[in-house]
């Protein structure tokens, strides 16, 4: 036997080895870049999105709580407005749940020392406000019945106190734990990114690597053996060639799709979310404006904030406020535009309701304000925030069933890499085989 052919063989045997190692390699790659992006969405859809989300509905129910006190105090005992009494109390219980409920998700879900210290920081102020309310609802109870709107001096001490605990103390520290919770989703996103950036570049690489050396061996095979067509080598280079666009096609969809996700979904929903909490602190200046015996403070307060929601460009709200906040592929521009004219209705009821309390007509002005009339403040604030509610869940809804989407998409994709690119692996030994025979 010649030396070339005594070589053969062990050429044959270190191509072989060498496709081999590269299929692996490729398997490897193409797995664990996989199951990190699943990790990668599992966290995004079931953790950092869902933390600042609650984040904002925390914000929320805080400014709404504080609304409803507004209201408590302002409508006072009078049998007349017993009705708006009842309501503002079981809203204000609703939503003090809805912040014990927020809080101990957010110590739950917190992710370092800063944030735990924001969420102790806020039970703590939480129980301040608390306080100050008991002692303000205390003190008007015990007091000697008066006219609605107009409160007894302690109690309208308690009361300032109650809300500038609110204002200075709670939605600050709401602020910068909405802040941390949108942080940490970005953190995510950028995370993932990373993670399918490489995994396409490693399976890119890897598997036009692995096609390479398939196609060499066959065409050596080819040259030395005289047999131009070898079946198994031909299904390893297909099978390759199938893992690789199908990781690239997944790598890829997945990423636009919760992409989309986030940017037509979810970040319009914590925007949507910060403009109701900022409508109801506006809304509740009115009632602060006839609490305070027409305090000028409470209604440039609400000119102020309802210029945010109008215009944007203050107070968190984009440029464009209101009616770019809520506009999206899935929300025409009538229902956008439809959601400003509803908040700028309220708007000149509470005008309307500021008038009134100037010209000595406070009865009247809380009798417009506390409404159920078409026309009336609570009315047309109540029709505004379903406007908004409806487009916020909607986007809420569209985000979670694109994480889904993502979930089933990746479903699988730690074991299909196993079953191709373990196939090519096995066939290449299969396709030698034979060749190596003639050598023994």
């Amino acid at each position: 036997m010649s030396v070339v052919s005594k070589e053969t063989p062990a050429r044959l045997r270190l191509w072989s080895f060498v496709v081999i190692v590269a299929g692996v390699a490729l398997l490897a790659a193409t797995s664990v870049m996989m199951s990190r992006v699943q990790a990668q969405v599992r966290t995004i859809g079931g953790d950092a999105a869902p933390q600042a989300a609650t984040a904002a509905d925390l914000y929320f129910a805080l400014s709404d709580m504080d609304a409803q006190v507004a209201r408590m105090v302002l409508v006072g005992d009078a049998a007349e407005l017993s009705g708006s009494q009842i309501d503002a109390l079981g809203t204000y219980r609703g939503r003090s749940l809805q912040v014990d409920a927020d809080l101990q998700r957010s110590l739950t879900t917190a992710t370092g020392a800063a944030e735990r210290a924001v969420v102790l920081e806020l039970l703590h102020h939480l129980a301040v406000y608390r306080q100050w309310v008991w002692q303000t609802l205390t003190a008007q109870s015990q007091a000697p019945p008066g006219p609605p709107g107009r409160l007894p001096p302690d109690a309208l001490g308690y009361y300032t106190q109650a809300t500038n605990v609110l204002h200075l103390d709670l939605l600050p520290a709401a602020q910068r734990l909405r802040d941390a919770g949108e942080a940490r989703l970005d953190r995510a996103y950028a995370d993932k990114r990373t993670t399918e950036i490489i995994g396409l570049a490693l399976a890119s690489v890897l598997g036009t690597g692995l096609v390479v050396l398939l196609l060499v061996l066959q065409v050596w095979l080819a040259r030395r053996f005289r047999r131009v067509f070898n079946p198994a080598l031909a299904a390893a280079t297909v099978l390759t060639l199938i893992l690789i666009a199908a990781a690239g096609f997944v790598f890829v969809t997945q990423e636009r799709t919760l992409g989309a996700a986030r940017d037509d979904s979810l970040r319009p929903y914590l925007a949507l979310s910060q403009a109701r909490a900022l409508s109801y602190d506006a809304a509740a200046d009115t009632s602060r404006y006839l609490v305070s015996a027409n305090l000028a403070y409470y209604r440039e307060d609400f000119t102020r904030k309802s210029q945010c929601l109008v215009r944007g460009g203050g107070c968190g709200i984009a440029d464009g406020g209101l009616a770019r906040v809520a506009a999206g592929r899935d929300v025409s521009p009538y229902r956008s535009r439809q959601v400003v004219d509803r908040w700028q209705a309220y708007r000149r009821g509470h005008e309307r309701i500021v008038a009134l309390a100037g010209a000595g007509r406070t009865a009247a002005a809380i009798d417009t304000l506390t409404g159920i009339r078409r026309g009336d403040a609570a009315f047309d604030f109540s029709y505004f925030d379903a406007a908004v509610d409806e487009i916020a869940t909607a986007r809420r809804r569209d985000f979670d069933a694109a994480v889904r989407d993502c979930e089933r998409l990746l479903a699988g994709w730690t074991v299909i890499p196993i079953l191709l690119a373990g196939l090519v692996i096995l066939l290449v030994p299969l396709g030698v085989r034979k060749r190596l025979a003639e050598y023994r």
